[in-house]
């Protein structure tokens, strides 16, 4: 299975002893890791990555909007480490409430595409829920925003936040097609408190569905926090995800 899982879970763990928790990570079967703040760990991070052996194909920094000189540092950064894709994870709820807001996102993340491609990186889009129940000319914020983007800008589309914002995840990733690169793989009862979140395969989340229908995507294992410890929710993930690959493949 093509298994990531975006640090921010494990985020106080990351910020204390990186190189440690990369290491627990592989020692979890994993290969991939999704790291946030990518300019904020620096060389620490290529550090731990090539340590623990894992791979960051994708990221998380906010981006969007920065100067060129700016943009063009980070992608060379992500680039020195390997990571092929940028992804911003947030542009507030304000600024997805008009077609004249979207836009403007939209002009900016196809502006700093044009500058990652010197570098040899795409650059993407993670959503949340307001991205979703936002509404624009009969479709949600998200989709009127994908129409403008560039071809080879990408979107990683949290699963969980689009069933939170009212939207059939399914469904909602069927219509957004091939931009669709990366998928969050969260569980809970679909409820905006993180609290309620839970490992995957705990939750009430169409996760078998979800996995079947994007088989060439990415899928990133996430808890943006929950009652217990997220270590051990994100070993009890892996293990869910992969049973369900075993399953998948013995049919």
């Amino acid at each position: 299975m093509n298994l990531s899982v975006q640090l921010y879970t494990v985020r106080e763990a990351a910020r204390e002893d990186l190189p440690g928790t990369l290491a627990r990570l592989a020692e979890l079967g994993l290969t991939r890791v999704e790291p946030f703040d990518l300019l904020g760990f620096g060389p620490a991070l290529a550090d731990a990555l090539q340590s623990s052996g894992l791979t960051a194909p994708t990221t998380h920094q906010g981006f969007i909007g920065r100067p060129e000189n700016e943009l063009d540092q980070l992608f060379a950064t992500a680039s020195s480490m390997g990571i092929g894709t940028v992804i911003d994870p947030h542009v507030p709820t304000e600024r997805w409430q008009s077609t004249e807001d979207v836009a403007a996102t939209a002009e900016a993340l196809n502006a700093a595409s044009r500058i990652a491609v010197n570098h040899g990186v795409t650059v993407g889009y993670h959503n949340h829920a307001h991205e979703i129940a936002s509404r624009l000319e009969g479709v949600t914020a998200l989709e009127y925003f994908a129409g403008l983007l560039a071809d080879d800008v990408v979107l990683e589309v949290d699963a969980y936040w689009v069933a939170v914002g009212g939207e059939d995840p399914l469904a909602l990733i069927e219509r957004l097609g091939s931009r669709v690169v990366a998928v969050h793989v969260k569980d809970g009862p679909g409820t905006a408190e993180v609290k309620d979140q839970v490992a995957v395969g705990q939750g009430s989340q169409p996760i078998a569905e979800l996995v079947a229908a994007t088989p060439g995507a990415l899928h990133v294992i996430e808890l943006d926090d929950c009652r217990g410890d997220r270590f051990q929710a994100v070993a009890d993930s892996v293990a869910f995800l992969q049973q369900l690959a075993d399953q998948q493949d013995a049919r």
